[in-house]
């Protein structure tokens, strides 16, 4: 497709969601415009062959949809930056954001966007960093400015990334911990599922392998059987075998009770990151 992509940032969650749009044959990373304020920063944004700068301007005039991918702290200067460095006398034409900003909503982000002389409509993502990988997951909510082919732009273009759902905004703020922090979640499991099996003698990187591939299978078989995963876990317990004595050790450990607070954690952050 020949549309042109921004990312105002390009930070880790920007880059993930960069990669797996490259993992679409249909695009490729010249069509890619990156702008940081230290374009050293940004090597690796060239050594993919996206164009970098360090002006936001830039990207904002030359893009068809623009990431904002930076900090909630610093929309403010991101913006400033913005019109600072937007070529002057050329067209104005309606921006299309789509936000990665934790916390910040719709509302917020228009207000930030009130300094534009030139209409601007905005879709709100909680993206993930496994969208890499072709294995992520993407909410998103747009405003009511936003057409329904710019939801169907970004569909199409997360589309290799994994999967992309449309919710509320209510949704989005309550629910989107889950999707944004649960993989860092997952990968204190998967080490802890290694370290443990390095205590029984199993090479590191072998246990690491085998626990990364546990939690990879297990979450297919939950998608693919449809079954809950209560139901899933009581057919691999076998009455009096290793498997249920290992769910007790989890259970003694609190393990539902952790992760339950972990996600309640993250959701009261984010929350008090959109309020600052």
């Amino acid at each position: 497709m020949s549309i042109t992509i921004g990312f105002i940032g390009g930070g880790n969650m920007s880059t993930a969601i960069a990669k797996g749009i490259l993992r679409n044959d249909s695009y490729s990373a010249s069509q890619i415009w990156v702008s940081g304020p230290h374009t050293a920063h940004l090597k690796h944004w060239e050594e993919m062959g996206a164009n970098v700068t360090d002006k936001n301007g830039e990207v904002l005039s030359k893009c068809d949809v623009v990431f904002l991918g930076v900090k909630p702290g610093v929309l403010s200067y991101a913006i400033s930056d913005c019109l600072k460095s937007l070529p002057s006398g050329g067209p104005r034409k309606n921006f299309f954001f789509v936000s990665m900003l934790a916390g910040i909503t719709i509302e917020t982000l228009h207000e930030a966007f009130k300094v534009f002389d030139f209409p601007t409509s905005v879709i709100r993502i909680m993206p993930n960093t496994p969208m890499s990988v072709g294995a992520g997951i993407c909410l998103y909510t747009p405003d009511d400015k936003v057409k329904p082919e710019q939801c169907m732009l970004l569909e199409k273009l997360l589309n290799s990334c994994g999967i992309c759902e449309k919710v509320t905004e209510t949704l989005m703020n309550s629910g989107s911990c889950l999707p944004g922090c649960g993989p860092a979640f997952m990968y204190i499991v998967i080490e802890a599922l290694a370290d443990g099996a390095v205590k029984q003698g199993v090479p590191r990187a072998m246990a690491l392998r085998w626990a990364s591939q546990v939690l990879v299978g297990s979450g297919e078989m939950v998608l693919q059987s449809k079954k809950h995963p209560g139901h899933l876990k009581d057919e691999v317990c076998s009455p009096g075998g290793s498997t249920i004595c290992g769910v007790t050790a989890l259970e003694n450990g609190r393990i539902r009770a952790t992760l339950i607070s972990a996600i309640e954690a993250a959701t009261l952050r984010t929350y008090e990151m959109g309020k600052k």
